[in-house]
């Protein structure tokens, strides 16, 4: 243990003696370790945000899209399809005898405007059974009702953080007139707070209301179909694709449970996150050689030192040792302020945008700097210790 506290209090008086050069060598490990560490952050923030969308749906959920949707994984031809969802699919679902609800969602981004204030914002054209599918109760107001919804009321609902960014107060909301695409709809109510969900950033409305300048070609993002018998879902699944299969062809279309969606998500993710883990490891790789170069510039300058301390005694361990744990020093010192910097940005960026840090990440940031120091040290401290004491005195 003393000997390991001698070679790091030396390490560290090198570093004092040479502080421009050990925070240039640390730079490199620390921004190679904040490219890792933010890519893997924000993969982790983007998964926790979709199974925090499936989440907030109720149970026993079918879900239907256009296209091959997350059952053909991640592909070019997943989320494009040559068909569209519309009302004639939906009443075709309704027919399926074990199917609870059947809801059609248009989605669509749009500016709201109310009281001269403008937020950027998301349109829902619902039924009255979505808020069901949601597990959404009203946080102020009311939700929609059957009427409104087939009479193609202009009465419409508020996300919470929507309201919130227009009236400071979310309470506020009820009773005022919002303003987009050219019409004019009045707030009946603010849905509960759901988290990290477009629902508290949406108006949401009769799906009827959105036929015309909103949604012209009456067509769906995607159709949930609930199931109250949890024995029944696979027998609804099927039905589905047997109603959907004599309109359009199987390739147009998808349907999957929630938990077919959620495995498929964590698939496709965790291959996301590898991909990102090797294009930020390239940074550190880069790093590391800056680290190696720094080590061999430090054993030139530091010859005759070498000599001195084999003819005092020192062994080749020694010298090696010393070195090595220079190198890993270095490489930890911009690990752990990669990991700091990382850390801060995760605070000031997750308001706004979902990104996380787990334990996964901070060990990976910590166990990479120390086998970067390790690697790239390696080389540099067997050149210093294969140095002979009288050809190291003697080097000018």
């Amino acid at each position: 243990m003393r000997y390991f506290i001698f070679q790091i209090k030396n390490s560290i008086e090198d570093f004092k003696r040479n502080k421009t050069r050990t925070l240039l060598a640390s730079l490199g490990i620390m921004i190679g370790v904040l490219s890792v560490v933010m890519l893997i952050a924000l993969g982790i923030g983007l998964k926790n945000y979709i199974k925090g969308q499936f989440e907030n749906m109720g149970t026993n959920l079918i879900m239907v899209m256009p296209g091959s949707g997350f059952e053909s994984g991640f592909n070019a031809g997943a989320f494009t399809s040559s068909i569209s969802l519309d009302e004639r699919d939906v009443n075709s679902l309704r027919r399926i005898s074990d199917a609870t609800y059947v809801v059609p969602v248009f989605f669509k981004s749009a500016v709201i405007e109310s009281e001269g204030e403008e937020e950027f914002g998301y349109v829902m054209g619902i039924n009255e059974e979505f808020f069901e599918v949601m597990n959404a109760s009203a946080e102020y107001g009311s939700i929609l009702t059957k009427s409104e919804v087939q009479g193609r009321s202009k009465n419409v609902v508020l996300g919470y953080s929507l309201a919130d960014k227009l009236y400071s107060d979310p309470s506020l909301a009820v009773g005022k007139t919002i303003r987009f695409n050219n019409q004019r709809f009045k707030v009946i109510g603010v849905i509960e707070k759901k988290g990290d969900n477009e629902l508290d950033g949406s108006v949401v409305m009769s799906y009827r209301t959105t036929y015309g300048s909103i949604n012209p070609d009456k067509t769906f993002w995607s159709i949930y179909v609930g199931v109250n018998d949890e024995d029944k879902i696979e027998s609804v699944k099927l039905q589905a694709e047997e109603a959907l299969a004599r309109r359009y062809d199987k390739d147009d279309f998808s349907v999957s449970e929630q938990d077919e969606l959620l495995e498929v998500v964590n698939q496709i993710f965790n291959m996301v996150n590898g991909v990102l883990i090797a294009i930020g490891s390239i940074s550190l790789v880069v790093g590391g050689i800056g680290i190696m170069n720094i080590m061999y510039a430090n054993v030139t300058e530091r010859t005759k030192e070498i000599g001195i301390r084999r003819a005092i005694g020192a062994t080749r361990g020694d010298i090696m040792a010393q070195f090595l744990t220079e190198s890993v020093l270095l490489s930890g010192f911009g690990g752990v302020m990669g990991l700091l910097v990382s850390a801060l940005i995760v605070v000031l960026v997750h308001p706004y945008f979902p990104i996380a840090l787990n334990f996964f990440a901070v060990v990976l940031a910590i166990g990479i700097s120390t086998l970067i120091g390790v690697f790239f040290g390696v080389f540099p401290a067997r050149r210093a210790s294969s140095l002979t004491p009288i050809e190291a005195i003697r080097y000018e």
